[in-house]
């Protein structure tokens, strides 16, 4: 019984950083990513701090980063790899109440991407309706809008394109795809342009160069030219947030949902952190405020991004 008492005193301070009164005015959203291992490596520790999360900060929907199912993604919607690495993990009350908007990462590329999209059929949580797509929101009753861009990065890296390790990412058409994100932000009059992805543009990790210049070439060019306020990623399995010199855009690592890897700072470095864990967004009209908040439930990074009043 002391021992239950001390966690649950422990739990309450370490959520402090980010519980409050949910306003009309803001929508608040969890990001996860780099999930699936059976709720080994801290992953059911980390889903229960989610349901906490969700449950006493009026989260609005889960955004998934990528890497849903390690290691091997899924070959189909009734494969056990659903049940062991996700609907067993994330039972929460308040988690089951949330849509999950997903985009593959590259895991999912090496089984069925297609039973990815398909899920949704089954479950009434699960919402991939497309491999990259948007999704927008009013930030309270006023017209300010925030929008929510998924992109599916693997194919826009050459690396995966190349043999059959990862099916269908050599299919897919890079140019078609960086064109809708180019139109969609051009098009968007949304208060706040948040754009979502599995693998990072900027980051630190020991992961091959080529993935992040493939991505700054293809995807950060546009981010910076088309008005994003703000790119998400998962994939290097740490805490990041990164401002390069010169950018506009915040470029925020968001750690893994189980097993973390070592970080350290680069260039434009702002916070980086070593803990698995999830991130907390809260939206509003004229801010934007983000919480890194780690396996044991310590917000362990706060970051407040402004606009000047519309």
């Amino acid at each position: 019984m002391k021992r239950i008492v001390l966690w649950c005193i422990f739990l309450a301070i370490g959520l402090a950083g980010c519980k409050s009164v949910q306003s009309d005015n803001e929508i608040t959203f969890l990001v996860a990513s780099d999930m699936g291992r059976r709720g080994v490596s801290e992953q059911q520790n980390i889903a229960n701090f989610m349901g906490r999360s969700a449950q006493e900060s009026g989260v609005h929907f889960v955004a998934v980063a990528g890497d849903p199912i390690h290691d091997d993604g899924v070959q189909s919607v009734t494969d056990p790899e659903w049940k062991h690495k996700f609907e067993e993990i994330y039972t929460a009350q308040s988690l089951q109440r949330l849509p999950f908007y997903v985009v593959s990462g590259n895991h999912e590329y090496r089984g069925s991407v297609q039973s990815i999209l398909d899920y949704a059929r089954l479950s009434e949580r699960w919402s991939a309706p497309a491999r990259y797509y948007t999704l927008e929101r009013p930030l309270g009753k006023g017209r300010q809008k925030a929008l929510w861009v998924f992109i599916d990065t693997t194919p826009l890296i050459d690396k995966y394109r190349e043999g059959n390790q990862y099916s269908d990412a050599g299919e897919q058409d890079i140019e078609r795809q960086l064109f809708w994100l180019d139109s969609v932000l051009v098009a968007s009059h949304s208060r706040w342009k948040i754009v979502i992805g599995h693998h990072p543009v900027y980051a630190d990790t020991d992961k091959p160069e080529y993935e992040r210049t493939d991505m700054q070439e293809r995807v950060g060019k546009i981010l910076e030219h088309r008005g994003a306020d703000v790119y998400i990623c998962g994939h290097i399995h740490n805490f990041q947030h990164i401002k390069p010199q010169g950018s506009n855009v915040h470029y925020v690592v968001n750690s893994s949902a189980s097993q973390s890897r070592v970080v350290a700072p680069v260039e434009g470095t702002v916070f980086c952190n070593a803990d698995p864990g999830y991130s907390l967004f809260r939206v509003s009209a004229d801010t934007l405020r983000f919480f890194f908040i780690n396996h044991r439930g310590e917000t362990v990074y706060e970051q407040t991004i402004t606009k000047a009043p519309f």
